[in-house]
């Protein structure tokens, strides 16, 4: 009897070859002058853009793959990693396109004749984060999520599904510690899940709310250099976060 392990031992094999390739797409997001902000890369001697990723090597596993190439691009060791959504069209993008756009970057006969990709979003406090190009690329900068250019590949899809990802977790996801620093104000906290969520909150309703889940506590200092009376600064209780979290009580509906 054909063991279903050998893909040998399969009659379909040769008429239908499996598919080797596997790559990742990163989402990397920081919170910076009430700004969601996403990393993007700018392929060398062009004014194309396109997510970080690259291929998972036979001898990692995806998750230590997308370890390898955010710690990569950011300097960073320690982040929040979350895989969201796995890419697997046949046809995702206009391959022949991208081969003469980026032809004299990379051979066009070396392009995977089809890739799935798993996505991954990162959370990182802006401020830690030391953007870095690959060997492809000649610029890594941050970008508005709002004003991102058109991208290379099926990049810009992947953005939009990696927000809704993120919109759909806000409740049961560590969001606000991995991209506020240490100290923030109430109304940049609320500004962040107005971001987020593609929507305004009422600030009454959204202060009380927060004060009500004790997950933040307040602090004797005030931000300073600002306009207006300056706002006192606020930090995270972690353990009241968590546990809010595992009840899926960070909603805002």
């Amino acid at each position: 009897m054909p063991d279903p392990g050998n893909p040998v031992e399969q009659p379909d094999a040769a008429q239908f070859p499996l598919l080797p390739q596997l790559t990742l797409d990163c989402i990397i997001l920081g919170f910076h002058e009430d700004q969601l902000r996403v990393l993007l890369l700018r392929w060398k001697d062009t004014q194309e853009w396109s997510l970080p990723g690259g291929p998972v090597r036979q001898n990692e596993s995806v998750d230590a793959a997308a370890h390898r190439i955010l710690k990569e691009r950011t300097g960073l060791d320690q982040l929040f990693l979350q895989q969201f959504h796995v890419f697997g069209d046949v046809v995702r993008y206009n391959r022949e396109e991208i081969k003469k756009k980026l032809k004299h970057v990379i051979d066009p006969e070396k392009w995977y004749e089809r890739a799935v990709s798993i996505g991954y979003y990162a959370l990182v406090d802006y401020s830690k984060v030391s953007p870095t190009p690959d060997a492809f690329t000649e610029e890594c900068q941050w970008w508005d999520i709002k004003n991102i250019p058109q991208l290379l590949f099926d990049h810009n899809h992947i953005i939009t599904v990696a927000l809704q990802a993120l919109r759909i977790q806000l409740s049961w996801q560590p969001i606000g510690y991995n991209l506020l620093p240490e100290e923030f104000t109430m109304p940049e906290l609320q500004r962040l899940y107005e971001t987020i969520l593609g929507r305004t909150l009422d600030p009454r309703n959204f202060h009380r709310k927060i004060q009500g889940l004790g997950i933040v506590e307040r602090l004797e200092t005030r931000r300073k250099g600002g306009a207006h009376k300056a706002p006192y600064l606020y930090r995270f209780n972690k353990a009241q976060y968590e546990a809010m979290l595992t009840e899926g009580n960070l909603s805002f509906s």
